[in-house]
């Protein structure tokens, strides 16, 4: 675990360039701000390849789309892949809504993500693995976590990421197990998008996305459960609040401090 890519982060302040979920949009700005990263939104397919070429990574989430929306999704993941791009994709709900799982199938079609971050449902549903998911949220079945995430992983070839009160992060073969974390995560709905989007900012400044994949779910949930450590009351609202003030100013070593992996 390679946790000096953090103070690597917010050195370089990497462009990670957005197609967002309307719900979290501000959530994901703030989040890879305060982190030290600069964000940039669009909803333009016409500047998607400039868009694309300012960045060192690309996060598409497809929690809120619309026909003329898919499109751009494609054009952006396509001129990542031709610009060698680290991309990451956030497939919200496709283990809920078939047709979100229809879109999701046919957008991995016509581009290549390094990485894919979803919980258990929607990490199941790429792998064609029964699950019952709920909406965004996890839902439940019976299965060997670290065997769904593998099997999805390489099926698409890429890495992916299975979040949960213990991130999955695997290969398809290696696997790292983040056991930090705090439920209020679940409770914010940001919480996911916005880690999404940080694995795209780990992903700009090395070109080990396995690494850059569990380094950022280390940082993201030490950082979340030091937060409840530090004000044991905090509820959901004010929860957002403190995250982003702790995304600011934790350090390296701070993590360290609490860091739980296996």
């Amino acid at each position: 675990m390679k946790l000096a890519l953090l103070d690597d982060l917010r050195t370089q302040n990497p462009i990670v360039f957005n197609i967002s979920n309307f719900v979290t949009v501000q959530d994901v700005a703030n989040g890879l701000n305060a982190l030290g990263a600069s964000p940039i939104m669009s909803e333009e397919p016409a500047e998607a390849g400039e868009m694309v070429g300012l960045a060192g990574g690309v996060c598409l989430n497809l929690g809120a789309f619309t026909q003329a929306q898919i499109q751009q999704i494609r054009t952006v993941g396509q001129q990542a892949n031709a610009q060698h791009k680290p991309l990451v994709i956030d497939p919200v709900a496709v283990g809920a809504v078939q047709y979100r799982k229809q879109v999701a199938t046919g957008l991995l079609a016509d581009f290549h993500p390094d990485v894919i971050r979803g919980n258990t449902g929607e990490i199941a549903a790429l792998a064609d693995i029964s699950w019952q998911a709920k909406g965004i949220d996890a839902g439940e079945g019976a299965g060997d976590l670290v065997a769904i995430a593998q099997a999805c992983a390489q099926k698409l070839d890429c890495v992916v990421i299975l979040s949960g009160p213990t991130d999955i992060i695997t290969d398809g073969t290696r696997v790292v197990k983040v056991l930090n974390g705090t439920p209020l995560f679940q409770v914010h709905v940001g919480s996911g998008d916005m880690l999404s989007s940080i694995v795209a900012a780990f992903c700009a400044v090395t070109p080990d996305t396995f690494e850059a994949a569990q380094t950022a779910c280390l940082v993201f949930a030490a950082i979340g459960q030091r937060v409840v450590q530090a004000v044991p009351d905090v509820g959901a609202g004010s929860f957002t609040v403190h995250l982003l003030d702790a995304l600011q100013s934790t350090t390296v070593a701070q993590i360290e401090a609490v860091a739980a992996y296996e």
